[in-house]
């Protein structure tokens, strides 16, 4: 006979969702950050279950505001992944904004092998006639941010910001810390190191297109 066994946790999804956000406040140092983007930050930090990650977080003070009213006169989002391409809440945007991720489009496959590239490279040179002024999410692949810089520095075409926060062992730091470094007054947000991933990417695209923390309850 199995023992009968009790389990005690919150079950009101609100109560969960408000202890989860002053458990942040609490433990996070939110304090080298403006307002607009501590809200953003928390919200990455939410997605990730990771409280240490402010001290890891580069970012222009600019950024927020400067994606939040592209957003809001329409800019598309260009997305390296279909996961972060998903990941966008909808409902949120502002102005109905195109979310555009190229990673199906047949055309990828020789693209990349012409240049010797990843797909996810290749794709940002299909992002062009979008570009500027747009609001760029990218939470997976390296080669892609390096290649955003690439364009950049190629076209001289600037996009309105870049959530730069791709994940893993190999490019994903030294791409990262290409985009802080960059001179072509970009503005951006970057978790620095080999953190990363489209969860987070996600969460602060999510947080910069709604003021309201509650509004993106959605994705979690």
């Amino acid at each position: 006979m199995v023992e009968q066994v009790s389990y005690q946790y919150l079950t009101d999804a609100a109560e969960i969702y408000a202890e989860s956000f002053a458990i942040i406040r609490r433990e996070a140092d939110l304090t080298r950050f403006p307002d607009d983007v501590a809200k953003v930050v928390v919200r990455m930090i939410h997605a990730a279950a990771q409280t240490d990650l402010p001290a890891d977080i580069a970012f222009t003070p600019g950024v927020v505001s400067a994606c939040r009213n592209a957003l809001w006169a329409g800019a598309p989002i260009l997305c390296d992944s279909t996961m972060v391409a998903t990941g966008i809440i909808r409902s949120r945007l502002p102005a109905d904004n195109e979310v555009v991720c190229h990673l199906g489009d047949p055309r990828l496959v020789e693209l990349a092998a012409q240049r010797g590239t990843t797909k996810t490279a290749a794709a940002v040179d299909l992002w062009v006639e979008q570009l500027a002024g747009a609001v760029v999410a990218i939470g997976n692949a390296p080669t892609a941010l390096f290649r955003l810089l690439e364009v950049v520095r190629e076209t001289g075409i600037r996009p309105a910001g870049v959530i730069g926060i791709p994940v893993g062992f190999v490019g994903a730091a030294e791409s990262k810390q290409a985009l802080v470094d960059n001179p072509f007054g970009l503005e951006y947000l970057v978790l620095q190191g080999r953190r990363g991933g489209s969860a987070v990417t996600v969460a602060a695209v999510n947080a910069i297109a709604s003021t309201d923390e509650r509004s993106n309850r959605a994705q979690q």
